[in-house]
C-alpha cells in the first residue's frame, strides 16, 4: 500500500515568507521518504474546522502551488484532492493539468469532484449552481478533458459547455492521458461517474462504509461493462497521522482491512502548523511497513 501526503494548512511557522521554503522542504522530505504522492486541497478560502483556522487563514491557489513544487521535486506525483468542477472552465483545466504534466515530467493527476463549498464561490463571485447541475457539469468536464487529451480537436457541445475547438498543445507527457481521480462516495451519481470515467477513486470512511461503497462501485462497473479492478482505489485517512509506536501499530492494523478490499494508497493529513516532522516520522516508521501490506 502506497503512502500519500495531503497538505491542508499553509499557516506555517514564520508566516507568509516561510510558506515557500516550508513547502519545498516538505515535498523534498516526502520524496526522500518514499511517499508516492503529494496533494493539496483545492479551495479559494480555508474550510475551517479540524483545527485549520478560520476562512481568513492562508490558502494558496492549488495549481500554481503544484507547479512550484514540480520544480523542486523529481519523482513524487502531484495533484489536488480534489478540484471542484465549478472552479475553472474545463478547457482551461485541461490546459492547466497538461502544463503541470509536461513541466513535471509526467507526474500530474487530475483529481476532481462536484464542489461543495458555497461560501468561497459567493466570496469570489464564482457561480455555484444547484447540486444536480454541478454533477451535470462534472460529467461534461470529464468528457471535455478526455477529448482535449485525445487526437480529436473538434468541437464539444454539451448542455452547459460549448467549445468550438478542443485543441490542446502540447499534449501531456503521460499517455493516453494523466490519471483522472474522482473523489467522493455518492452512491447514485459519484460512483456512476467513477465507473464510467475514472482511472482512480478516493473515498473516506470507516471500513464498513468503504466496504459498502466498494460493492456499489462494483455494481456500477458491471452496468458500464467495466472491470472494477482497472480503477485504482485510494483512501483519505481523516484521523491524525501516526506519530508514535502505539499509533503506528494501530494505524497499520486498520489499513490491513482496506488493503484487503484492494485499496492501493492512503492519503495522510498533517494537521499541525509544520508538516515536516510528520513527514519525517512517516518516512522512518510508517512508509516501509505500509509498503509491505
Amino acid at each position: 500500500m502506497k503512502t500519500g501526503i495531503h497538505l491542508v494548512s499553509f499557516d506555517v511557522p514564520g508566516g507568509t515568507p516561510a510558506i515557500a521554503p516550508v513547502l519545498t522542504e516538505t515535498a523534498q522530505l516526502a520524496e526522500e521518504a518514499g511517499i508516492a504522492s503529494l496533494s493539496l486541497m483545492d479551495h479559494y478560502l480555508q474550510i475551517g474546522g479540524m483545527g485549520l483556522g478560520d476562512v481568513d487563514a492562508p490558502m494558496l491557489e492549488g495549481y500554481a502551488t503544484l507547479g512550484f513544487l514540480a520544480a523542486h521535486t523529481r519523482a513524487i506525483r502531484l495533484h489536488l484532492l480534489v478540484t471542484g468542477a465549478t472552479y475553472r472552465h474545463p478547457g482551461l483545466l485541461a490546459k492547466i493539468v497538461s502544463t503541470l504534466d509536461v513541466l513535471s515530467g509526467g507526474r500530474a493527476t487530475l483529481g476532481i469532484g462536484a464542489a461543495w463549498y458555497e461560501r468561497e464561490h459567493h466570496a469570489l463571485g464564482v457561480p455555484f449552481p444547484p447540486l444536480a447541475e454541478r454533477f451535470e457539469r462534472l460529467e461534461e468536464v470529464l468528457q471535455i478533458v478526455r477529448q482535449m487529451w485525445s487526437e480529436n480537436n473538434g468541437p464539444y457541445t454539451g448542455r452547459h459547455y460549448r467549445l468550438a475547438e478542443t485543441l490542446n498543445s502540447p499534449q501531456p507527457l503521460t499517455r493516453p492521458h494523466p490519471p483522472v481521480l474522482i473523489g467522493g462516495g455518492g452512491e447514485k451519481k459519484t460512483l456512476r461517474l467513477v465507473a464510467k470515467y475514472a482511472d482512480a477513486w478516493n473515498i473516506m470512511g470507516d471500513l464498513e462504509t468503504v466496504t459498502r461503497k466498494s460493492e456499489i462501485l462494483r455494481e456500477h462497473c458491471e452496468r458500464e461493462g467495466r472491470d472494477v479492478e482497472t480503477i485504482t482505489k485510494t483512501l483519505m485517512h481523516l484521523g491524525a497521522p501516526p506519530h508514535d509506536a502505539a499509533s503506528t501499530d494501530a494505524f497499520l492494523k486498520d489499513m490491513q482491512g482496506y488493503a484487503s478490499l484492494g485499496f492501493e494508497e492512503v492519503h495522510l493529513m498533517p494537521f499541525g502548523p509544520d508538516p515536516r516532522p510528520v513527514v519525517q516520522y512517516l518516512g522512518e516508521h510508517v512508509v516501509p511497513r505500509l509498503d509491505a501490506l
